[in-house]
């Protein structure tokens, strides 16, 4: 089969450019086809509760999911997260979902819309996302002027880059990694603009997952990112217990990390044997509990200025964490929560440094660490996230 596959494929592209397009066309044509007669996915029951919530669709790092397990530990809430499916990146718990060929079929997008539409009472859009499939819209504006004639209370949540504009960024952080001209930033300038203008237009409630982000939406909410503590504890060893410390980092995002400076100098301190380098890829998450439990100190980024998930996964297992916070960031958390960020502070000229001196003064590290798990119990593991949503999604009627 394989093969034969091979082979058409080799065939159809040594065809004159218009018997190519049609080629395509009717491949295109019969695959849809194939979804039309298929039976559509599953949908969720619905629950009786007064209030319904659904959110969707992008569940980044998974945080959709945990933040509708936090939601439905308020009073006479339920709720729901959706995600579409990308072959070839990483799966997080949800409740729904479906694959890439399904969001592009328009049975399956009219069955979306009816069960969201009326059932739920309460819909949070991730990153203005479409939510009702792909129909050839450039952002979720559709999907939620839909919503809103059906009665439904609709919210927007930020992740990131889905807001954060480069040019602003640029001008607040020394460290940043936007540049004029450089094409993500300009990929992202222009999405950040027409997101932020679409926030205007709309007058939606908006929440953002990290509070680096409310300089981009000041009048925002922040939604803390939310996580289960047990698996990270679960799967932590002692600290120090090899003879050189394990320190991690993972490149999920290499540019906005600073994966090249964190490298370079990872890899000068392994060499010169004071550390052992892991630098964590192709990891599925259900199994990062365990990687990160296995190193002493995680480095997580040097160039964006804040904490998430990443960062509050390795301070529930214990772990030191070493990272750039910025001072902005820690005087907001220390005002909305009344906590110090447990992370250690590092930029691209003093993570040696700072790491030689974890390293060297292995009793002040561990004091360090030990603040991790009590950061997180207190500010995410979903309870202060439940509270941040507590004013949407309490009916009118009571408040």
């Amino acid at each position: 089969m394989g093969d034969t596959v091979t082979v058409t494929r080799a065939l159809r592209e040594h065809l004159p450019a218009p018997l190519a397009r049609t080629a395509g066309a009717v491949r295109r044509r019969l695959r849809g086809a194939r979804y039309a007669f298929a039976q559509l996915p599953a949908f969720p029951p619905v629950a009786t509760t007064p209030v319904r919530m659904l959110v969707g669709p992008t569940n980044s790092a998974g945080q959709g999911h945990a933040w509708a397990r936090a939601a439905k530990t308020l009073p006479d809430v339920d709720a729901v997260s959706f995600a579409l499916h990308r072959k070839g990146h990483f799966q997080f718990a949800d409740d729904y979902g479906v694959p890439l060929a399904w969001f592009g079929q328009p049975r399956w997008q009219r069955a979306q819309e009816q069960y969201v539409a009326g059932n739920y009472t309460h819909v949070m859009v991730e990153s203005l996302r479409p939510l009702f499939g792909a129909r050839g819209y450039a952002d979720a504006a559709p999907d939620i002027e839909a919503l809103l004639a059906r009665g439904v209370a609709v919210s927007l949540l930020f992740h990131g880059s889905d807001i954060r504009l480069p040019s602003r960024h640029a001008k607040r952080e020394r460290w940043s990694p936007f540049a004029p001209g450089d094409e993500l930033t300009d990929r992202l300038e222009a999405q950040a603009r027409r997101h932020a203008e679409l926030v205007e237009s709309l007058q939606l409630p908006v929440f953002v997952s990290t509070v680096d982000l409310l300089d981009d939406v000041p009048d925002a909410t922040w939604l803390p990112v939310a996580i289960d503590p047990a698996p990270w504890q679960l799967g932590a060893r002692p600290l120090f217990a090899h003879d050189r410390p394990v320190v991690a980092h993972v490149p999920s995002n290499a540019k906005l990390k600073g994966t090249q400076e964190i490298d370079a100098v990872l890899t000068r301190l392994h060499e010169s044997g004071r550390i052992e380098y892991r630098r964590i890829t192709g990891v599925p998450h259900e199994r990062m509990a365990s990687v990160i439990g296995d190193a002493d100190i995680v480095v997580d980024q040097l160039r964006i200025g804040l904490y998430g998930v990443a960062a509050a996964e390795a301070l529930a297992a214990g772990r030191i964490v070493v990272s750039y916070v910025g001072a902005a960031v820690r005087h907001r958390v220390r005002s909305l929560a009344g906590r110090e960020v447990p992370i250690v502070e590092a930029d691209p000229d003093t993570l040696g440094d700072v790491l030689s001196d974890l390293v060297a003064d292995r009793d002040t590290a561990a004091e360090h660490a030990a603040a991790g798990p009590g950061f997180v119990a207190e500010l995410h593991d979903g309870r202060r996230s439940a509270e941040a949503l507590r004013n949407w999604l309490t009916p009118k009627e009571t408040l």
